[in-house]
């Protein structure tokens, strides 16, 4: 059975995952993972494989997973990767997912996590590009700049970001504008080097190199 992505943002019990999940991470004083971060990474899931010339039946996957890759943190923050995956596998079979795609999903979703995964499938690398990718001001709660860690300062910094497919050139780039007095090049890299090593093997995976630039000079 073909299920895509828009029946499965209407459904409510994704939706209560989604809501409660970004709440739980809320209280924890995690960045904004909710619908926003949901929809965002579902869809450069998909123009990556789209833009790449992989079938458009492989893009909607990459476009499910992306929206359903966070609901492990309704469970619990650590290993949220791979609670997600079980508990997306299990919603997408009592769906009548076909079995074989159902498992690419949750192959995807096991392994977005910089601490334990790897491109494993083409979805896998498109959702791991995407989701590394969302450093920007709006996802940031903590309203008093004052008290920012690191992580907030990276993000409220970020006024750009954008995740350029060249097809022709068989590369990705992270193109980033930072506003330096709010945090130096040098702390976005603090935080985010492993995570830029991830996203470098994941474009490898799809046969691209992964690049990026802040304020249009080449870091990487």
């Amino acid at each position: 059975m073909s299920i895509v992505l828009s029946t499965i943002k209407k459904d409510p019990v994704i939706t209560a995952y989604i809501q409660q999940a970004d709440e739980h991470l809320g209280a924890i004083g995690y960045t904004e993972h909710g619908f926003r971060h949901a929809g965002l990474v579902s869809s450069i899931s998909q123009n990556i494989l789209l833009r790449l010339g992989f079938p458009e039946r492989q893009a909607e996957l990459a476009a499910i997973a992306g929206y359903l890759h966070d609901i492990g943190n309704l469970i619990n923050r650590h290993d949220h990767g791979r609670s997600g995956a079980i508990m997306a596998l299990h919603y997408l079979m009592e769906k009548g997912f076909d079995p074989g795609e159902a498992a690419v999903i949750a192959g995807a979703i096991g392994n977005h996590e910089e601490e334990c995964g790897e491109a494993v499938n083409n979805v896998a690398a498109a959702l791991i590009l995407a989701d590394k990718s969302d450093v920007h001001r709006s996802r940031v709660r903590n309203v008093d700049v004052a008290t920012f860690d690191i992580h907030d300062r990276v993000n409220y910094a970020a006024i750009h970001s954008f995740l350029n497919v060249n097809d022709e050139k068989r590369s990705l780039t992270l193109e980033l504008t930072i506003e330096n007095n709010i945090c130096p090049v040098m702390e976005y890299f603090e935080i985010f080097l492993v995570r830029m090593m991830m996203c470098r093997r994941a474009a490898a995976f799809l046969g691209c190199q992964f690049k990026i630039e802040i304020n249009g000079n080449s870091i990487l």
